[in-house]
């Protein structure tokens, strides 16, 4: 069996598109984004030329070729904050971690989200990571290399087909709850109209205040975020475990396809989905890896309806946060899925982690099906992109491929034949930490140049 498309994507050496270039082609939901192809390809050379390119109203493909620290640029600010009782406690352990203080919101403890039987303390922060930088429609953002690394800034993108491709987002006012969230989408005219055609793949967010990505609003209604690296391991954490606890928050009106990601070093809203009373959020979150999670993985609102299959959980506690409400569907037989989506799910894995199980399940089925792009998708399948890779790929670049792709047979050879395709998909899945970790090199998502 070919191996799924996750590892075939990390793995897989591919061609860019000499007008656009990206690599390969988004699966799910923005399945139709070409971000800037067609505009000017440019090559900021200072942090201000970015912001500015970013910002055009024209179609651009932006070339990060460097790093581009903002750490600085806008100066710091001290001011009374809030020291939360977790902070308090994690101090009193001294057991070598440090937590996170938290910049007030609006003059006011008491309304401040983090701030638990809060304390005054004096904070400093970087103004640069407050104010993130505007991405207009019709971008394509790709680093190249090692070098598309983003310091100190995020981004919140503002317009339709928006691709963003292998680059770092990092060091957002890592010590402080509302320090910076690295990407954060509201929809347009002021959040009122849902975006369309985003996609995010092969990025990596580490040392974020708050969250690695955040929806809201109108939000958008075509967001896939494949192949991607969100890393918490911290020196500060809200749990006093080095693992960052604010991760994903998916409010407003949102549909948004989930595939084949690793995050790990977390401790808790990985993702969170719904819980606001505005919020309608659909989602299908599939083949992804958690590993080493010390609190909650997904942590299901109200108003929210998950599709979750094909995933693999590796010393996660706590798959799935308690409670009522809510919807998630988490695959672990074929049968309700073949009755009311009309094909088979593709069973979820844990090992050494806790339960993952439905939560109304049939009602998220049911939202769900209403989505085609959700029905077509298979964990186990490669997908046009994959097809397009192998196709432009060289003849080094598939040896490459086949040599891994022999090795990954080896190690799957013993498996029983008997065994279910589900076990077998979420065999390869396990695989993808590993592949990860011998990538670092190059922000542990793969090698795309």
């Amino acid at each position: 069996m070919r191996l799924q498309f996750a590892i075939a994507a990390v793995l897989a050496l591919v061609a860019k598109n000499a007008n656009a270039f990206s690599v390969g082609s988004p699966e799910g939901l923005a399945a139709g984004a070409t971000g800037g192809a067609g505009g000017k390809t440019v090559y900021p050379k200072s942090t201000s030329e970015l912001v500015s390119y970013l910002a055009s109203s024209e179609p651009l493909v932006v070339v990060l070729n460097k790093t581009f620290d903002f750490r600085g640029t806008e100066g710091t600010t001290t001011e009374t904050g809030c020291r939360p009782d977790y902070t308090r406690e994690c101090m009193a352990k001294n057991n070598g971690y440090k937590s996170q203080d938290v910049i007030i919101q609006g003059g006011n403890m008491a309304t401040t989200g983090g701030c638990t039987g809060g304390t005054k303390v004096k904070i400093t922060y970087d103004n640069a990571a407050l104010k993130r930088m505007t991405v207009t429609g019709n971008k394509t953002i790709r680093g190249i290399g090692k070098s598309g690394v983003i310091k100190g800034k995020g981004l919140t993108l503002n317009g339709n087909n928006i691709i963003i491709q292998n680059v770092h987002i990092t060091e957002l006012n890592r010590h402080l709850v509302w320090g910076g969230d690295a990407i954060y989408l509201q929809g347009l005219d002021h959040g009122k109209t849902a975006m369309k055609n985003i996609w995010l793949d092969h990025i990596k967010v580490s040392h974020v205040g708050r969250q690695f990505l955040t929806t809201n609003m109108a939000s958008t209604d075509s967001l896939t975020i494949s192949n991607s690296d969100f890393d918490g391991n911290t020196d500060y954490s809200a749990s006093c475990d080095g693992h960052h606890y604010w991760s994903f928050i998916f409010y407003g009106v949102t549909k948004f396809s989930m595939l084949n990601n690793y995050i790990h070093g977390t401790s808790g809203r990985s993702p969170k989905i719904g819980g606001d009373s505005a919020a309608k959020v659909v989602a299908h979150v599939a083949n992804n890896f958690w590993g080493n999670n010390t609190g909650h993985s997904f942590e299901i609102g109200a108003n929210a309806w998950v599709l979750a299959e094909g995933n693999y959980f590796s010393n996660t506690m706590m798959p799935l946060f308690t409670g009522k409400d809510g919807a998630l569907y988490a695959a672990s037989s074929q049968d309700q899925c073949k009755s009311l989506l009309g094909r088979a799910c593709v069973a979820n894995e844990l090992v050494d982690s806790g339960a993952f199980e439905s939560r109304n399940g049939e009602t998220a089925l049911k939202t769900v099906k209403s989505v085609s792009t959700f029905i077509e998708y298979t964990p186990g399948s490669t997908g046009s992109g994959g097809s397009q890779q192998q196709q432009q790929s060289s003849k080094a670049e598939q040896q490459q491929e086949q040599q891994q792709e022999q090795q990954q047979t080896a190690q799957t050879s013993g498996y029983k034949q008997e065994e279910s395709q589900s076990r077998r998909l979420a065999g390869q899945t396990s695989d993808l930490e590993k592949e990860w970790q011998q990538t670092t090199g190059n922000f542990g998502v793969g090698k795309l140049d």
